[in-house]
């Protein structure tokens, strides 16, 4: 008998179904609770659009958080994530949910192109929404996890930085290193190719210097997840290692971002927050 695919989630958590459901409630809910503008273009591509959720009272110069959803570079979209904002306007800050092209349409370099982008165009018109374009911070998950890493470092192909955005990042169960992925089930439905894996793998790639990074990981999670967060955590910053949460697979770390009340809803609130009082 073969062994499970790690990456395959599906096959890792019984649940995953009824969770991702909860996204979307909770999703729903968290449009209801929070001013908002939705499908804000910040590029010339469909899918160039963000969604900006704000916190209670007036909207000026507040801090604004970038979150990039996961969904291995091919599925998923901004409105199942809204409930990440829950967590952010309750610090304070201003929302900024992310939306992003797919592999294989596109390739890897347009999605971290399309995800600077996005982060260039909040710090640009921040004043037009409320927002300090010197408080800028971004979050996300796997695969957004791995597309947030560049919005604070350069690819291993490219010699220059592009203009940096995001002052600190909060970084869940992302992958870091693209080596195994062609190896994976999910290569035969993102075609990645030898140039992408050598191109933009974060784990040998080059950070920002002096740009913080929160690297965070489920105690549950499959190996490739907490061997690669371990590994970045070690890159990024040799004494402080990733921070596991206690029961939390590959679906329940994201849903905890946006409950206040988790282990790790509290963990990145105290980090929003931290941003905010830094800015």
């Amino acid at each position: 008998m073969s062994e499970i695919d790690p990456f395959r989630i599906r096959a890792h958590v019984p649940e995953f179904d009824l969770i991702f459901e909860g996204y979307q409630e909770a999703s729903d809910r968290a449009r209801v609770r929070w001013p908002s503008m939705t499908d804000v273009a910040y590029g010339p591509e469909p899918q160039d659009r963000l969604d900006l959720f704000f916190p209670d009272g007036d909207s000026k110069n507040r801090p604004i958080h970038i979150f990039v959803h996961g969904g291995y570079w091919r599925a998923n979209v901004k409105e199942d994530y809204a409930f990440v904002a829950n967590t952010i306007c309750a610090a304070g800050s201003i929302a900024a949910i992310v939306e992003y092209g797919r592999l294989p349409a596109l390739r890897m370099e347009s999605l971290v192109e399309q995800v600077r982008r996005g982060a260039l165009w909040l710090k640009q018109n921040a004043a037009s929404f409320g927002g300090d374009a010197d408080a800028i911070s971004a979050s996300g998950h796997s695969a957004g996890a791995h597309l947030a890493f560049y919005l604070a470092a350069r690819g291993s192909s490219e010699t220059l930085l592009p203009p940096a955005t995001a002052t600190s990042l909060f970084l869940v169960s992302g992958v870091y290193d693209l080596q195994p992925i062609p190896f994976s089930f999910l290569q035969a439905e993102i075609d990645l190719r030898d140039d992408e894996v050598l191109a933009w793998s974060p784990l040998t790639s080059a950070p920002e210097a002096g740009t913080p990074m929160t690297i965070v990981v489920g105690e549950q999670e499959t190996p490739p997840f907490r061997e690669q967060a371990a590994l970045l955590a070690k890159t990024v910053s040799p004494n402080s290692p990733p921070v596991s949460i206690a029961g939390a697979d590959h679906m329940t770390i994201v849903r905890d971002m946006g409950d206040i009340d988790s282990s790790l809803g509290q963990l990145f609130l105290r980090f929003l927050k931290a941003q905010a009082s830094d800015a």
